[in-house]
Formats: structure tokens, sequence, C-alpha cells
């Protein structure tokens, strides 16, 4: 293969590139002459302005993120509900409930196991994080059309993002 000009890509047997590069002069046996800076400085910084937020990409965005803490929500209260049904906790709160509540003793009392079995607190579980996933999207939207318009008055946000050494 013939030699070509430094930073040229060449291609190798295997069909993967190899870059050659020029020699990096060697700054650490000599040091610097008078009249010489020295190279070695801090890391490089660059200024940047956020100026605009795509409303569109927000909102996808926001839809997918409050769709997955829709699901770890589900995935945990489904979880802690097991835990406290082998428990015995269910049982427990719902005798001493019935109990109490019961006039005498032939009566029946209130039935606190109607109200938080797993089907029916799965479903409000579903029905709060549905409106959940609506309210996070939209106030997300809102939100990234609220910084377009405070950015187009006061210049966006300013960020410094230095050089990891």
């Amino acid at each position: 293969m013939s030699s070509s000009a430094p930073g040229h890509e060449q291609w190798r047997a295997g069909g993967q590139p190899t870059v050659t590069m020029p020699p990096v002069p060697d700054m650490t046996s000599a040091a610097p002459q008078t009249g010489q800076q020295d190279f070695r400085r801090g890391p490089r910084r660059a200024r940047l302005v956020l100026g605009r937020v795509d409303p569109w990409s927000v909102m996808k965005l926001a839809f997918l993120l409050s769709i997955a803490l829709a699901i770890v929500a589900l995935v945990a209260v489904a979880v802690l509900w097991s835990v406290l049904d082998s428990m015995g906790v269910f049982d427990s709160v719902g005798r001493t409930v019935e109990s109490v509540t019961r006039e005498r003793e032939t009566s029946q009392g209130f039935d606190i196991l109607a109200y938080v079995g797993f089907g029916r607190v799965m479903t409000v579980t579903a029905a709060l994080t549905a409106v959940n996933v609506v309210l996070m999207t939209a106030l997300s939207t809102l939100a990234a059309f609220l910084y377009n318009l405070s950015a187009s008055l006061v210049g966006g946000l300013h960020v410094t993002l230095t050089e990891d050494v």
C-alpha cells in the first residue's frame, strides 16, 4: 500500500480503515525555552446558549417518560399489594374493621376487603397513572413553550462546558 497524507484513511486487508496521524511532539522531555509558551494549559471551555427547545421533541420525551413512570407505578403497587396480602395485613385489618363496625353479634359490619381488593386497587392505579401521563405530557409541552417565550426575551440559558482531562 502506498503512503498517503497524514489524517487520510487507508484500508487494511480486513476491510477496516486505519487512520494515520502526524506525530505529536514530545513536550515533556524539553523544558520550554525563553520566548516560548508552555503548551500545557487547563481544560478547554465552551460557552453555549440554549436559546430554544423544540416543543414537539419535549412532548415526545415527556410522553415516553410518563409512560415509563406509569409502568413503574403499576408494578410497584402490584408488588406492594401482594406483599401486604401475603403478610395477612388485609385480613387482619378487615377483621378489626368488621368487628368495630357491626352493631350486634348477628349483624354484618363494614367489609373493607371489598374496597382494597387487587382488581379495584389496580383499576384505580391505572386510572390515576393515565391521568398522570396526560398531565405530565401537557405540562411539559407547555413548559417548553414558556421556556421559548422567556428565552426570546432574556436570551436563553447560558451554559459553560469544560473538557474533562
